[in-house]
């Protein structure tokens, strides 16, 4: 069925109008401020459009050094978040698998694009966003113009009403520019692709690099330019993203796991997004369900997406410990400014180290709460950096990286205690986190539940790897309120175990 305009911008109100709400009670930004939402009123009489624009190769850390005014512009009247890809052994830091990632919605364990052939791909089950908008209405006229081919011929699939290519990026440029001054193109992706051409051949540190970034913002600026100069403009609800696909290195490349290639961002200014705010929860999974809520399309939980619409994003007790985050104690090759980790839990949850041996690193001693950036450049290579669906702060036991100072005899055996949860007796409830688990050597981690305080009773083992978002169904006992779930964890030298986002509903 073909939906009219007006019906379809209806309909994306009505959706915003369910989660925008939400947004402005959960989300603050640097100062602690609520968001400040536009008026529905004012969308509702508004056609939605998308702009998703990808600077290929560009490290968010030299924005400053390289000055990019516009895109600095859509910081300020806009939501900014920086956040962390993965490496291998789920995928290198390269175009194929980042640009799929950002594409989809789903990290590469799921679209399975781990290099640029792309062999394996598994687009079938996880298309890019446009072709998402088609099948939900084929009226939706989505465009994508990119400056490297596989962006338009394989990334986003021939459902995609219009793909075209530029033999540069001012062509690419000039191309995305006509194409929005002159059609009416609802979902626009554009490429651009010569910072990273700079990164490969500079580095980071090079004039050549940061020369790359201001010409790709005056390339973003006048692809704006042209959006603000349609003469339906005024009448139109623009979402408009940045982003990139992965970073570089200072002597030029990438493809590992340090920090600069590692890191990625979420630029972000449209209906619902305050100006000037900064988030440190949003994932480049996000962009593609976040498109698709501005046009009023819910993600169906069977598309098994791993990001989320942003509007819908809302902090858990451990984004809350932040503020009061440490910077190191015993891991001294971490920066000694960094902060990051605590072993102080948030209100209601509790740490039970009664069977911890003294000693290791202070660290990790038990379970702790830490960023991405703390934990997983503590000790590089060694899986760490597959903990991609954990958001902002979150649970970590590490018995190897523990057991790299002397410690007392015995195992690493620490338990994470819950607040407890309202549940209805005699009915399902619902556990759900994200963990990422991962074996090397003897090791044990169980999920325990217990309802009104009575002995625990195990929900989950895990054994062998797993790395997902999981849902557990349990029965409640008849005239139970409450439940309580306990994480334990005990390695000798062995792995981790990360835990997040977790909630108990019924």
């Amino acid at each position: 069925m073909h939906l009219s305009r007006s019906l379809r911008a209806a309909l994306a109100v009505t959706a915003a109008a369910a989660v925008l709400p939400l947004a402005a009670a959960a989300h603050a930004d640097a100062a602690g401020k609520k968001e400040e939402l536009p008026s529905l009123a004012t969308a509702a009489a508004k056609t939605p459009k998308s702009l998703v624009i990808g600077v290929d190769g560009a490290t968010f850390a030299k924005f400053e050094k390289a000055k990019m005014p516009k895109v600095k512009g859509l910081m300020a009247g806009g939501m900014t978040a920086t956040s962390n890809l993965y490496a291998n052994p789920m995928a290198p830091t390269s175009s194929g698998p980042g640009w799929s990632s950002i594409a989809t919605g789903a990290w590469p364990d799921k679209h399975k694009v781990i290099d640029n052939s792309f062999a394996g791909a598994r687009y079938d089950l996880y298309p890019d966003y446009a072709t998402r908008l088609e099948s939900a209405d084929p009226a939706f006229d989505t465009l994508v113009v990119g400056t490297w081919s596989p962006i338009r011929d394989t990334v986003f699939g021939p459902a995609v009403d219009t793909r075209l290519g530029g033999l540069s990026d001012a062509d690419t440029t000039s191309t995305a520019v006509s194409k929005l001054k002159t059609t009416d193109a609802d979902a626009t992706f554009v490429h651009l692709d010569e910072v990273d051409g700079a990164g490969h051949y500079y580095g980071t540190e090079h004039r050549a690099y940061l020369t790359a970034l201001a010409t790709a913002d005056t390339q973003i600026g006048q692809i704006l330019d042209a959006v603000a100069s349609r003469a339906t403009y005024a009448n139109e609800d623009w979402q408009i993203i940045v982003t990139a696909d992965h970073g570089h290195l200072p002597g030029g490349g990438h493809g590992g796991n340090s920090p600069g290639e590692r890191q990625s961002f979420v630029i972000a200014k449209g209906t619902g997004f305050t100006p000037g705010s900064v988030r440190h929860d949003v994932k480049v999974t996000d962009i593609a369900p976040t498109v698709l809520s501005h046009f009023g399309i819910s993600p169906d939980p069977a598309w098994q997406l791993d990001g989320k619409a942003i509007s819908t994003l809302t902090p858990d007790a451990f984004d809350a410990l932040r503020p009061s985050l440490n910077t190191r104690v015993d891991e001294l090759a971490l920066p000694s400014t960094l902060k990051g980790w605590t072993t102080t839990a948030p209100a209601g949850w509790t740490i039970d180290n009664s069977a911890m041996p003294t000693g290791g690193v202070t660290e990790w001693r038990g379970w702790s709460f830490a960023t991405d950036e703390f934990w997983t450049n503590s000790d590089l290579g060694q899986s760490r950096e597959t903990n991609v669906r954990a958001r902002d702060v979150f649970a970590v036991a590490d018995s190897d990286e523990w057991a790299d100072k002397t410690h007392g005899a015995g195992q690493f055996d620490s338990t994470l205690v819950s607040p407890a949860f309202a549940v209805t007796g005699g009915a399902s409830a619902t556990v759900s986190y994200a963990t990422n688990y991962k074996v090397d050597g003897s090791q044990t981690g169980d999920v325990y539940v217990s309802f009104d305080g009575g002995a625990p009773q195990l929900l989950q083992s895990y054994r062998a790897d797993r790395n997902a978002y999981e849902k557990l169904t349990v029965a409640v006992p008849a005239g139970a309120t409450t439940a309580q779930l306990r994480f334990r964890y005990t390695g000798t030298n062995s792995a981790f175990w990360t835990v997040d986002q977790v909630n108990v509903t019924s």
